[in-house]
């Protein structure tokens, strides 16, 4: 009786083994495409949801919360809070192995909608003192839908996962309230990258010029570092008929703006990185006929090279302060850092770029030039090794050219992209981790 108890036992053993052996060496990209199509309608629901219910930084409560119950039922170790209204989700594999974090940012913009969609916004805020409209004019909202999904997926599939994946749920990114902190800046601080370590981290941008089912991506330099600046300019007020009584502040701030688009185009190497200087905002003056006292503008500065970004910045102050004197005015610069370059990892690009185009054809994977946009994705290659992409959310056959930008009423992506981007995730995790075990 004995040898056939332990018989039996020896088969059960055998079969448990194999069948471990299996699920930890048998090609998981079959169950993530096939989980990925079944969960679309679940992944359109989310990203329609959080459409419709937009929130500016920091202020991403009714996200977060679906976010975290999300997590929470899927049975993961969640903390709430970070960084402001950051969610982290933390799942473990049945394995020991490295840690990779994957990270999607949840912030709405003060914009009005005018996308005739059934899930289009309606919200209204108050920003910087005037009523706006809150918008995903960005995508956020299907970040988080897709990492919504892909964390549904990953967590069905433990036994098969040697290390563990961080899901960092980021607010903040289009950058916080004045005088606050936020975004991936502060989540870095708060210490996102530690208790687990993060060894890479993987991060997606759809994009609404980018045909559904592609992907873009870049070794080295992607995005540009991003400034903001301030110049207030101060003259001498006088009536609006006797100029010559006063400074004009915004006569001499029209002479500055003209200087700093001199500094892109005659005193910087363009052909070794591209520079954009914006002014985005200006104001001077109460009335038609009074010269004020001041000007002020504001704009953003992008640069792809850490030197050129130094330079820049003193080419700015320097240009601004002298033509202030050459008028008879003065100008108070201020520069503030909002994101740094955001680097992909040459190495990691290397590994890993197969696995995108296993999982959407090699025609669908290409490589692209630098981008002038800024991301605070940034940050979290300071800590660990970076595989940044984009991800086409532009109907097919679509021309590009005619798709509306990214921050503007009328931007649109298509649900249809999403699946892409949660096959991408998932792969990358599983071919890291299944390389770092062998």
């Amino acid at each position: 009786m004995n040898k056939i108890i332990l018989s039996c036992l020896f088969t059960v053993s055998s079969i448990t083994g194999n069948a471990q052996v299996r699920n930890s060496t048998a090609d998981p990209k079959p169950m993530v495409h096939s989980k990925a199509e079944l969960l679309q309608s679940k992944t359109n629901s989310w990203r329609e949801q959080i459409h419709q219910n937009p929130e500016l930084g920091n202020r991403e409560f009714k996200t977060a919360r679906l976010v975290a119950a999300h997590l929470r039922s899927l049975g993961m170790e969640v903390q709430e809070g970070v960084a402001k209204t950051g969610v982290v989700g933390l799942l473990k594999g049945e394995r020991p192995g490295p840690c990779v974090a994957l990270r999607a940012d949840m912030d709405g913009l003060p914009v009005t909608e005018r996308v005739k969609i059934p899930f289009a916004s309606s919200e209204k805020t108050i920003y910087e003192g005037a009523e706006v409209g809150v918008m995903h004019a960005c995508g956020h909202d299907t970040h988080v839908a897709i990492l919504m999904t892909v964390a549904e997926i990953l967590s069905g599939m433990r036994d098969q996962l040697s290390g563990s994946v961080k899901f960092i749920f980021q607010p903040a990114e289009e950058g916080p309230p004045a005088g606050e902190e936020g975004g991936a800046a502060l989540m870095v601080k708060e210490g996102v990258m530690e208790n687990p370590k993060v060894d890479v981290i993987f991060g997606l941008h759809i994009q609404s010029g980018l045909e559904v089912g592609r992907i873009k991506y870049k070794a080295g330099s992607l995005m540009a570092a991003a400034d903001w600046f301030n110049i207030i300019v101060k003259g001498k007020g006088s009536h609006g008929s006797q100029p010559w009584r006063g400074v004009d502040p915004i006569q001499v701030g029209a002479q500055i703006i003209e200087g700093l688009q001199n500094i892109v185009s005659r005193q910087s190497e363009l052909s070794k990185a591209p520079v954009v200087i914006t002014v985005g905002k200006i104001k001077g003056g109460v009335r038609q006929n009074i010269i004020s006292e001041t000007c002020e503008m504001s704009g953003t500065i992008r640069t792809l090279d850490s030197k050129m970004q130094g330079d820049v910045h003193e080419k700015i102050k320097r240009t601004a302060k002298l033509i202030a004197a050459a008028n008879g005015a003065d100008a108070d610069v201020v520069i503030e850092t909002q994101t740094l370059v955001t680097y992909n990892t040459p190495e990691l690009v290397k590994q890993m770029v197969p696995t995108l185009e296993k999982t959407l054809g090699a025609t669908n994977v290409t490589e692209t030039e630098w981008v002038t946009g800024a991301e605070d994705f940034s940050y979290y290659g300071t800590k660990a090794p970076a595989f940044f992409f984009f991800l086409g959310g532009m109907p097919k056959g679509q021309d590009s050219s005619q798709a509306p930008p990214h921050h503007t009423s009328d931007f649109y992506v298509d649900n249809s992209g999403m699946p892409a981007g949660v096959k991408a995730l998932c792969n990358l995790v599983f071919d890291y981790l299944s390389a770092a075990a062998k």
